[in-house]
C-alpha cells in the first residue's frame, strides 16, 4: 500500500517511540528523511541515526534521546501536508515557541531550520515544527 505522507509517519513513528519510551525507532528512508533526521541530530533533539541498505529503499533508525527519562522532543509536529501546502516568504518565517524550538523548511538550499533560512535569506515550504 503506498503512502500518502512519509514524512508525517516519520514525525509519528517518533512521538509514538517517545511516548512509550523506546530506545529506537525504524522507519522507511529516503533522502528528505534522513536530511530531517540529520538536522534533529545537530539541534540536539535525538541522539543519532543510522541507515542500513536492504533490497527495498533502506531503514532509517533513529536513536531517541531522553533526559531523567523524560523525551528531549517535548512536541513534533507536520505543517504542510499534501493536501495543503505551507509556503512562506523570507520575512515571514516562522519562529518555534519564541525561538525554542525549530522549524524545519524545505528551501531552494535544501531542507535547512528556520535559523538558517534567516541566515541565508530564503523562503520555502514549512515541514513542521519541533519543540
Amino acid at each position: 500500500m503506498s503512502m500518502t505522507d512519509p514524512i508525517a509517519d516519520l514525525f509519528t513513528r517518533i512521538r509514538n517511540g517517545l511516548m512509550v519510551k523506546h530506545e529506537k525507532v525504524d522507519i522507511p528512508n529516503s533522502r528528505m528523511k534522513t536530511r530531517i533526521s540529520e538536522i534533529l541530530k545537530n539541534e540536539g533533539y535525538i541522539k543519532n541515526f543510522r541507515v542500513f541498505e536492504d533490497n527495498k529503499q533502506g531503514i532509517l533508525r533513529v536513536y531517541l534521546k531522553y533526559k531523567d527519562e523524560s523525551p528531549v522532543i517535548s512536541g513534533i509536529k507536520r505543517v504542510s501536508t499534501p493536501g495543503r501546502r505551507s509556503y512562506v516568504g523570507r520575512e515571514e518565517i516562522p519562529k518555534v515557541l519564541n525561538g525554542l524550538g525549530t522549524a524545519i523548511l524545505s528551501t531552494s538550499s535544501g531542507v535547512i531550520t528556520d535559523q538558517e533560512c534567516r541566515e541565508k535569506g530564503v523562503g520555502g515550504e514549512v515541514i513542521g515544527y519541533v519543540w
